[in-house]
C-alpha cells in the first residue's frame, strides 16, 4: 500500500511540475529559465518514477493481471 502511495505522490509531483512549466511559459512569454527548470524536474521526476516501477515489478510489489484467455 505504501508503493502506491509514492506512486501516486510521484504522478502528482509530475503534474504539478508540469502545470507550473506552463503558468511560467505564460507569465514569461518564453523568456524566463523557470520554464526550462519546471520541465527538467518533470523529466527527472519521471525517470524516478519508471525506475520505481521497474524496481517494484522486478520485485514482485507489483504484479501484472490483464486478461486471461
Amino acid at each position: 500500500m505504501i508503493f502506491k502511495g509514492i506512486v501516486l505522490v510521484l504522478l502528482g509531483l509530475v503534474f504539478l511540475s508540469l502545470t507550473s512549466a506552463l503558468g511560467f511559459l505564460v507569465r514569461d512569454r518564453g523568456q524566463g529559465e523557470r520554464t526550462v527548470r519546471a520541465l527538467t524536474l518533470r523529466i527527472g521526476l519521471s525517470v524516478a518514477l519508471f525506475a520505481l516501477l521497474m524496481l517494484g515489478f522486478l520485485t514482485g510489489l507489483i504484479e501484472p493481471h490483464g486478461l486471461t484467455p
